[in-house]
């Protein structure tokens, strides 16, 4: 039985490192969104100072993992056995939770889930420990820490409402006097938002990443033989004045004399900072139940005593956290950092909804942002009514956006946002996190940067009438994750704990091997889903400025489309005949995918159009006929694939076998057509466009035939409504399917006869 608390120990090991990594993919958007989106410096550069500055902070981690040792719950009450089930079932729950919010590309708190899976596997054990011992509910108190979990949903409440506020006002009096022209601007007025800016930061790094450190308890000469701690709370006034002179000197002095862009410098030092505190204190977040596991075990293992009877008194006191150890997660870190997909698209969600320019909008608006959206509009009408005409217009000036030229410049290339909004958004975060720290409170780094984003996008009218009701909705969905990750946190870790308790050496082997399987199978599906947007197969944009060059990259798209409809239209047809309800199913999700990728071609249109020639105009009305003919194409796969699921869904009867031939027939017909047309656009060799009209041809009559026959099998014979309705509609949506397809050839062959006449 001794045995198996270590082989729980080596377990909790390998989870403390996967969960660094599903860690630190949901937290790199605290630090990486305000550099990435305002594409200030190369994401090369980025990742190397967030790198130096997750070292720094993990090699000048604090080491205390109080948190996880006895913030949430009393160790006293509570025996070894007990303590390593509840820290077992923390980190499975903790690891899952993570990357399912990972895998969906939404950001949440880690210091959330981890406070609420320790509080929920402490109510679970505690709670079968009272039951046995025969007490009452009311005697829970006793085992658990109520106030903090009371601080942290009370600091998620506070966190969503100050740092959105704080953000919107910040960026708006921000812009009203640096305006988007803020280049042009004096250099003392670069020179004064550099200085409170990096004077915000600095304050932040000090505050944040190194008072709660191991080494800020240290005594220190320099400092009259006071800690850096003491220090810093007691001359707050005096470090804010002298900080924001220094800043503001060496920001004049290098805007003047080195010509130095000092938003970029803003921009890399914030990026800094968010990083050191980011390791510096979220560290315990991964790392600090598995060393609080391994103290635990040295005192039992010292004690003699066995596992139910040893109490975990000695969690109580502190004891610093080994510094390789330290160094050794602070690696894993920046390796995630550098390799992860995951924290990419948790970044780009922060971006998205942040972005001043049009994104594909992953969220659907709901009748709460509708709401929201006409309630700001409504209050916007009355308060611009109620400023002066002079006042209203000079705002306007202000928020004035420049026509910035984007011809040759490609949609994903520009910057989702400037560097005064960039630079807001660091700023303000250091300063509510570092004012959060100073009074002790629970603020989530997370929700912090992520709710000043979306503040400063509110008020630099990044969410327009084309986007509002989308970006609403998007940011009401990562509030609404937030407060499940609490809930579900709380109810899986109480779960997973309670069935340990079951049985131990059953129960830790089942769950922890299906914790590391379901781990693995959401990192291949996650991989193959990123390798599916970059398929070779993938339909991309057309990037050329001529007409000859848009014919060519078109000519791409189209094979591509002739080849997959082609299958589908085959599959479909075959699938139904089979009745095979999971073929049909996995038919129409392949046809979702294309039109979803035909979508993406037309909202790029725009930046299309502008990329082109002036000798080369009409390219774009050539461009867009062909967008409409393929999305023709893909409405009536997507008619053909829904229709055959639903009857077969429906457990309708199955065509009749003459019926299933005839399909067959022109299947194999259109899969020869498709085939031709698709080796004609692969190597471009459109002049052969004409011949391709007789196999459309010869195709057309056979539907005719086959609906006069329909017709008289109807009359005679046919029995099912179901069944004529369906045959029915399946020649007449080929039959539009061929027209849409014969269309865009025709569209093809006079571009190209015009192109080389």
């Amino acid at each position: 039985m001794e045995n198996i608390y270590m082989y729980m120990l080596i377990a909790l090991a390998f989870l403390a490192i996967a969960d660094l990594v599903v860690g630190v993919s949901n937290d790199a958007v605290n630090f990486l969104n305000s550099a990435i989106g305002s594409k200030a410096i190369s994401f090369r550069t980025i990742m190397i100072v967030a790198s130096v500055g997750v070292a720094v902070g993990a090699i000048f981690s604090s080491g205390m993992m109080e948190v996880a040792r006895k913030g949430i719950f009393n160790p006293g009450e509570f025996m070894f056995n007990e303590i390593m089930i509840i820290f077992m079932a923390v980190m499975i729950t903790d690891i899952l939770l993570l990357d399912f919010f990972n895998s969906l590309g939404m950001p949440t708190s880690t210091t959330v889930s981890i406070v609420f899976e320790l509080l929920g596997a402490a109510v679970a054990i505690a709670l079968l420990k009272i039951t046995a011992n025969g007490g009452e509910f009311s005697e829970l108190i006793q085992y658990i820490n109520t106030s903090k979990a009371t601080q942290i949903i009370l600091g998620i409440l506070l966190s969503v409402v100050v740092a959105f506020t704080i953000g919107a006002i910040v960026q708006w009096v921000s812009r009203f006097l640096l305006s988007y022209n803020f280049n042009e601007k004096p250099k003392w007025v670069g020179a004064l938002f550099s200085g409170i800016a990096l004077t915000a930061i600095t304050y932040f790094i000090f505050m944040k990443g190194l008072k709660g450190t191991s080494y800020a308890k240290e005594t220190f000469d320099v400092l009259g033989g006071a800690t850096m701690k003491d220090f810093l709370e007691k001359q707050v006034i005096n470090l804010v004045l002298i900080s924001s002179i220094f800043w503001s000197i060496l920001s004049y002095v290098l805007i003047s004399f080195l010509k130095i862009n000092i938003y970029r410098l803003i921009i890399i030092v914030g990026t800094f900072a968010l990083a050191l505190a980011f390791a510096g204190n979220d560290l315990v977040n991964f790392i600090g139940v598995p060393v609080a596991a391994y103290n635990s075990f040295l005192e039992w293992s010292a004690s003699g005593m066995s596992a139910s009877n040893f109490p975990m008194d000695a969690l109580a006191s502190k004891v610093p956290t080994n510094n390789w150890l330290l160094l050794g997660a602070g690696c894993v870190m920046i390796l995630t950092l550098w390799f992860s997909s995951k924290s990419k698209a948790v970044v780009k969600t922060s971006i998205d909804l942040s972005s001043q320019g049009d994104t594909k909008e992953r969220f659907q608006p709901n009748a709460v942002s509708r709401g929201f959206v006409r309630f700001a509009i409504v209050s916007s009408k009355y308060m611009s009514n109620l400023l002066p005409k002079s006042l209203k217009e000079k705002i306007e000036t202000q928020f004035e956006q420049p026509q910035t030229n984007t011809l040759k410049v490609k949609k994903e290339d520009l910057p989702a946002f400037d560097l005064v909004r960039a630079a807001v958004n660091l700023m303000v975060a250091a300063v509510l996190i570092s004012i959060a720290t100073s009074y002790k409170l629970p603020l989530s780094t997370t929700y912090v940067t992520f709710m000043v984003a979306m503040g400063s996008s509110l008020a630099d009218r990044a969410w327009g009438a084309e986007s509002a009701v989308y970006r609403v909705a998007g940011v009401l969905n990562v509030i609404g994750g937030w407060f499940f990750t609490a809930f579900s946190a709380f109810v899986v870790s109480a779960l997973v704990a309670f069935l340990i308790n079951l049985n131990i050496q059953l129960m830790f082997p089942i769950l922890f091997i299906s914790a590391v399987a379901l781990l693995i199978r959401s990192s291949i599906l996650h991989n193959k889903k990123t390798k599916a947007k970059s398929a070779k197969g993938s339909l991309r944009n057309a990037e050329s400025s001529s007409v000859q060059g848009v014919i060519n990259e078109s000519a791409d798209n189209i094979a591509n489309v002739l080849k997959r409809g082609s299958k589908i239209y085959s599959s479909s047809i075959f699938s139904l005949a089979k009745q095979d309800l999971v073929a049909l199913k996995k038919n129409k999700k392949q046809v979702l995918k294309l039109s979803d990728e035909i979508d993406e071609l037309r909202d790029n249109i725009f930046y299309f159009i502008k990329n082109l020639d002036e000798s080369s105009v009409g390219a774009s009305n050539f461009y867009i006929q062909i967008l409409g003919y393929l999305q023709d194409m893909a409405q009536s796969l997507d008619y053909i694939s829904k229709v055959n699921y639903k009857h077969v869904n429906n457990n309708h009867k199955k065509l009749k076998f003459n019926q299933i031939k005839e399909l067959s027939e022109i299947s194999n017909a259109i899969e020869v057509l498709f085939s031709k047309a698709e080796i004609v656009f692969e190597t471009q060799t459109f002049d052969k466009i004409e011949a391709l009209r007789e196999n459309k041809n010869s195709i057309n009559n056979i539907l005719k035939s086959n609906i006069d026959i329909q017709i008289k099998r109807t009359r005679t014979e046919e029995s099912s409504p179901k069944n004529t309705t369906l045959y029915f509609s399946l020649l007449l949506e080929t039959k539009d399917l061929l027209n849409a397809t014969a269309s865009l050839l025709e569209e093809y062959q006079t571009a190209y006869k015009n192109s080389i006449g």
